[in-house]
């Protein structure tokens, strides 16, 4: 009996691991992606096109670097964790670290953005660290739980340069295998996600406010002639009721003559 309120005490005198450094670290630089209207998805639903910002910014030390990378979507809140990649390097054993235990949960699903991210990471990481090795994880079994979703994760993962492999047996357990940073491959669908530069945000402003603009007037000249029209009719209405008001007189003034 007097063993277990020790085995409380010594968990709860177990100190709680460092906090991983630059852990409020907040995107730094900017840009606007262009998300492409594609064919309705069984699984996901609509893809209309959409814009949405990507910022990162980046962190070293003697000891490690930390790129990381979010998507922002104007007009919607997405929970912490969501959007958000973190890509930590270990200058002292040589290892890359990629994503969270919980994977990279994105939102919208489907539209380029994850392989996106990924690409901008390998790209980052090829420049200065070719050497080093991405540490193998376990994937999260919440992305097996549909077939499509499973398919659509080896599939980004593995034309990344990343193997997947499976417990024997069991689709929802699954990890990735240690890979050297040199053999991974960046880039991203050409066709989903579109990067959008200053130049091209502006003009793209310029051109829609342009036709607001067309439409404003086509909408004025729309309402003048409807106005004229309803003008027309009230007079047309007018004079038909003075024709009437007329031809009854007539009719009353010839029937009393009739009648005399």
């Amino acid at each position: 009996m007097t063993d277990a309120p020790a085995a409380e005490a010594t968990e709860q005198e177990q100190p709680e691991s460092p906090p991983l450094p630059w852990a409020d670290l907040a995107p730094e630089h900017f840009q606007l992606l262009r998300l492409a209207q594609l064919p309705t998805d069984r699984s996901t639903g609509a893809r209309p096109l959409r814009f949405v910002q990507f910022g990162y910014a980046e962190r070293h030390d003697k000891t490690s670097s930390l790129l990381r990378l979010e998507v922002m979507l104007p007009g919607q809140k997405v929970r912490k964790e969501q959007n958000r990649l973190d890509v930590r390097v270990d200058h002292q054993q040589h290892r890359v670290y990629i994503a969270e235990a919980a994977g990279l949960q994105l939102e919208p699903l489907n539209r380029g953005l994850g392989r996106y991210l990924l690409g901008q990471a390998v790209q980052w990481l090829q420049r200065k660290w070719s050497h080093y090795r991405v540490e193998g994880m376990a994937l999260p079994t919440k992305d097996a739980l549909s077939e499509d979703s499973r398919l659509r994760r080896d599939h980004v993962l593995r034309s990344l340069g990343i193997e997947v492999e499976y417990a024997e047996g069991q689709t929802l357990k699954a990890r990735t295998v240690d890979t050297p940073v040199g053999q991974l491959k960046g880039g991203w669908s050409g066709e989903k996600l579109q990067r959008v530069d200053l130049l091209e945000a502006a003009t793209l402003l310029q051109q829609a406010d342009q036709k607001l603009h067309e439409k404003d007037m086509q909408i004025r000249e729309r309402d003048e002639r409807v106005a004229k029209y309803r003008r027309e009719d009230t007079g047309l209405r007018f004079t038909i009721t003075c024709l009437v008001a007329f031809a009854v007189f007539q009719a009353g003034l010839l029937i009393w003559i009739a009648t005399r």
